[in-house]
């Protein structure tokens, strides 16, 4: 399937959703900013957790989560947030210790790869996490914005037609 496809398939179930421009816009904000930081096994189980109980479209930080956070972007993210995180926690996790434990894994088993990862410790978590949550605020905000905008122009455009619809008949 063509980049362009996918991208238009996702417009289409998106503009599909239900609810209220704030409820859909704060549902993509979580799902963007948690698509954001390096959780990735969790995305969903975090996105739910936070969408369910503020009430909020959870469909929609799903769908926004999965934009966000892809195997395009998977790379550039991960690079970025442990730019932001060695930046704000300097000398925890070097670039040749990622490299190291780059060149560990593609040579171990998958048990051994695990122990390899267990072995980076909790500095790798804390930069990684550090960057990761400076992503997300910004990103988060944006999409709010955009997302918020995009549907009271998808429900203006409804009643208007609506509107228009009634004149005529």
């Amino acid at each position: 399937m063509s980049l362009k496809r996918t991208a238009r398939f996702y417009l289409i179930r998106f503009k599909r959703l239900q609810g209220s421009s704030r409820s859909l816009a704060m549902g993509s904000a979580i799902g963007a900013a948690v698509g954001v930081t390096p959780t990735l096994p969790l995305h969903n189980v975090i996105i739910l957790s936070l969408t369910l109980p503020l009430r909020v479209n959870p469909i929609a930080g799903i769908l926004a989560a999965n934009v966000v956070s892809n195997p395009l972007t998977f790379v550039p993210q991960y690079y970025l947030a442990w730019k932001i995180g060695n930046f704000f926690l300097p000398g925890r996790l070097s670039w040749e210790k990622i490299l190291h434990t780059l060149n560990l894994l593609k040579t171990q088993g998958l048990m051994d790869s695990l122990d390899v990862l267990r072995a980076m410790g909790w500095d790798a978590l804390l930069v990684m996490l550090t960057g990761g949550l400076t992503l997300a605020a910004p990103t988060g905000f944006l999409t709010y914005v955009l997302v918020f905008r995009f549907f009271s122009g998808v429900r203006e455009k409804r009643r208007q037609k609506h509107l228009l619809n009634n004149k005529t008949a």
